[in-house]
């Protein structure tokens, strides 16, 4: 999430002139640059004018009484050597070895593949991941999804693993408490699923709607818990997971990798450049592929064995979702979404129930802002490396990260589009020409443990003792980042308690004064949010972890409940490859931020510089060595002859809340919907042009009396559709919201009345060539549900005129 990038920041405002919803850019200054072939460099051409008001009055109103109060106002939201991590002293011993008479030699696994859709309420429900209150849903980009994916052991089908790729900023405790739950209620043959084998991933969407998370601290600028949110994120994930299940079938799984360039860069190189030269010069391979971030995407295919049929793709490549800006109020998938459905419309002829999984991997420094970070303040320069500062005023808040398409004013959408097509092509490519390696072996286990993070005393390889904190955030972690600067005079690696004014000290201690003993924990980060020790009204955030790995055959899969860093990432990595476990073609990989949201996990090096990565790993500067002590202690779990791991019992283990059905809500209800005087709901107000036709690459727009959205969500449905007149004379469904090219928006015009708007658009410039046909008639569809005083609801629609192209 960016561990709430503009976590109580009660006012974003665009004050360049507004068309449509999107600040309009003004070029100001323009000097030479130098940009590598793939855009990963740094562009110094136009630079748009964007300047923000912030406010501190917005969201005084209080969610959560003096609590949240005193956070409203802030706007919150060294090291060992990296060593020899193969000589872990491990916490847990390896379990004995028990006889297995599994053929090691067999290729075959049980697989499936599930997707469906997870979208919540797309209006009136601020979006999670910018963590700012004024950013609040109006509409539909593009739909949200779980996409699931099976792989069991043929020969023993109690070994199995199910991997959730969700378009959401991560995983969360709530959420898989209830997936799991859910699961359990299917009946006997789901009850092979559970915590040892279920990963619950998120895609880091910043574009989502908010109001799911099990914490306090991310619902305090969603209003508290969205429950018809929730139920919408665990009922798609349970469903995708029914599906695969439902799918299984003997099949073969193959793994590669290649190079993906120009679609991320490291936005906190100041702290990568802090980890030891002789481990950064390991990862320089060349100009483009210099190390900061990792180029590799790595794919895993599922075949169907009885035909080779392609069932689906599993792929891990680090980028933010941050492509959408925070002026963004569209809900979408993000990068990793568009690249998803790109794959997937791809395959719909050879397979329509083909499901494509873009999972994050180390995604904690990264950023898709490819053009660099550039103040908006009229200076024309770049943002300072050290603190990502502008001249003019010395603060955060006009440094900007720059995708491709910055110059569109569209909240982000064209970049978004750009880097997620980024993403999809080398991936197809790979899945078409490269050479795959098959994962032999047959075998697959998986381990879950929750740890507590509180107090955590282990052994480091060069033989010093260390200990985890309770979790804090620090100063530099209200500064924010390029990608979504912070507020007031927060900035990133600066001494910032004394440096800040001295108001946020006195807050800080207001909501939780961290004692000396906490100080010392967490080392050079100065507390600014105590929150593993803020229990009131319910935990503001995880002190009790997930640890969970997965393996198949060669391939080891560590679910990282934080976003690592690509360096800490790598050590985590490295770890595993070289453990006695891991053979010589062994393939490992990361994924996350899973199962919960634990923040950052940056190495001690990177910790020390407390950029805004540091000041967000929350369990002090040994966390990463935490997490891979836990890991290494468990990884004999995993051989082909290991027994499965003891199963959780809360007696003997310490479990996470679940703040499900404690957590506050001022999220208020629909009242009722209304239709303006002589007018019925779904009659258009402006309809597409009939009489002269589009050039394709029009955007063609029709305006509905609407309804508000919220009254009934359309999961596996559908708000709006684009309808082609066939040969047949019939009308027939060519796109709807699930596709990137229509764009659903929705507006009330009178709160008093409840009368609303709704516009449905579709881009044509973002059709394949030759899928929009000339001469042919086109239609709009709108299916809307409105909700009457007694609280009712009913369905209805409109349609638009047909319209044409220019043959």
């Amino acid at each position: 999430m960016d561990a709430h990038e503009k976590l109580l920041d009660p006012a974003n405002v665009w004050v360049d002139s507004e068309k449509d919803g999107a600040y309009q850019q003004q070029p100001l200054l323009s000097q030479p640059h130098q940009q590598t072939k793939d855009g990963d460099s740094e562009n110094k051409r136009s630079l748009p004018k964007r300047i923000y008001y912030r406010s501190i009055i917005g969201y005084l109103t209080s969610i959560l009484g003096a609590l949240i109060l005193g956070c409203a106002l802030l706007r919150l939201f060294a090291a060992e050597a990296p060593g020899n991590w193969t000589s872990w002293t491990t916490s847990t011993p390896h379990p004995p070895p028990t006889n297995n008479n599994n053929n090691r030699n067999n290729n075959t696994y049980l697989l499936g593949v599930g997707k469906a859709d997870i979208t919540g309420p797309v209006v009136e429900i601020n979006l999670m991941g910018y963590a700012d209150p004024k950013q609040v849903g109006s509409g539909l980009r593009q739909r949200l999804y779980s996409r699931a994916f099976i792989v069991g052991n043929i020969d023993n089908p109690s070994d199995r693993l199910v991997y959730l790729v969700l378009d959401t900023q991560s995983g969360d405790t709530a959420v898989r408490y209830g997936i799991l739950n859910a699961l359990e209620s299917l009946g006997e043959e789901y009850k092979v699923y559970g915590h040892h084998n279920v990963a619950v991933t998120g895609t880091h969407s910043h574009a989502g709607p908010a109001g799911w998370l099990n914490y306090l601290l991310p619902q305090i600028t969603s209003k508290g818990f969205d429950h018809q949110g929730y139920r919408a994120i665990v009922d798609g994930a349970v469903e995708s997971i029914r599906k695969a299940h439902q799918s299984l079938t003997p099949g073969y799984l193959s793994v590669g990798t290649t190079k993906v360039f120009g679609a991320n860069i490291n936005r906190s190189l100041f702290a990568y450049l802090a980890n030891p030269e002789e481990e950064r010069v390991r990862y320089n391979i060349s100009i483009e592929d210099d190390g900061s971030v990792e180029k590799d995407l790595t794919l895993l295919k599922f075949e169907r064995a009885a035909d080779e049929k392609a069932l689906g793709v599993l792929t891990w490549f680090p980028v933010h979702g941050t492509s959408l800006l925070g002026n963004n109020t569209l809900i979408a998938g993000d990068n990793k979404g568009v690249a998803a459905y790109l794959f997937e419309k791809s395959m719909r002829g050879e397979n329509p129930d083909f499901v494509a999984g873009f999972s994050q991997a180390s995604v904690g420094d990264t950023s898709p802002n490819v053009l660099g970070a550039w103040c908006e303040d009229g200076s024309g320069e770049m943002c300072s490396f050290e603190n990502s500062t502008c001249p003019v005023d010395g603060k955060s808040q006009s440094c900007h990260g720059r995708g491709p398409g910055f110059q569109t004013p569209d909240s982000g959408a064209s970049s978004c589009f750009e880097i997620g097509k980024r993403q999809f092509e080398p991936a197809r490519k790979l899945f078409d020409e490269g050479e795959l390696t098959p994962v032999r072996g047959g075998w697959v286990k998986a381990f879950h443990k929750f740890h507590n993070m509180t107090g955590f005393e282990f052994e480091l390889p060069g033989g010093r003792m260390a200990k985890t904190c309770p979790a804090a955030l620090g100063y530099s972690f209200a500064a924010g980042t390029s990608d979504g600067p912070g507020a007031f005079d927060f900035t990133q690696h600066d001494g910032n308690e004394n440096t800040t004014s001295p108001v946020w000290k006195v807050v800080s201690r207001f909501l939780k004064d961290a004692n000396e003993e906490q100080r010392a924990c967490h080392g050079a980060k100065p507390i600014l949010l105590d929150v593993g020790e803020m229990e009131r009204p319910y935990p503001w955030t995880p002190n009790v972890v997930d640890v969970q790995v997965f393996r198949v055959g060669l391939l080891f899969i560590i679910v990282s409940p934080g976003e690592a860093t690509t360096m800490a990432g790598r050590r985590w990595k490295e770890a595993v490859r070289t453990s006695d476990e891991a053979g010589e073609d062994a393939v490992v990989v990361l994924g996350g931020p899973a199962n919960s949201y634990t923040h950052y996990i940056t190495t001690e090096e990177e910790y020390g510089i407390q950029r805004y990565e540091g000041a967000s790993t929350l369990y002090g500067p040994h966390t990463l060595a935490a997490y891979i002590n836990v890991t290494m202690g468990l990884l004999g779990y995993l051989n082909s002859d290991s027994p499965a791991p003891p199963p959780h019992d809360q007696k003997s283990m310490v479990y996470p809340p679940d703040n499900t059905n404690r957590s506050l809500s001022f999220i208020p209800s629909v009242v009722m919907d209304n239709a303006p005087p002589f007018k019925s709901f779904g009659d258009v107000l402006t309809d597409a042009e009939k009489g002269t036709p589009y050039v394709i690459g029009d955007v063609v727009k029709v305006r509905f009396v609407g309804a508000n959205p919220r009254n009934n969500l359309k999961l596996g449905g559908t708000y709006a559709a684009v309808e082609k007149l066939g040969k047949d004379g019939t009308w027939e469904r060519f796109r709807d919201d699930g596709d990137w090219s229509v764009i659903f928006e929705w507006e009330r015009t009178s709160e008093l009345m409840g009368w609303s708007e709704v516009t449905i658009g579709w881009d044509t410039a973002l059709e394949g060539e030759g899928e929009v046909e000339k001469g042919t008639a086109y239609r709009i569809r709108y299916f809307g549900d409105k909700k009457g005083l007694l609280g009712g609801v009913e369905s209805f629609e409109g349609v638009s005129d047909c319209f044409r192209f220019k043959a």
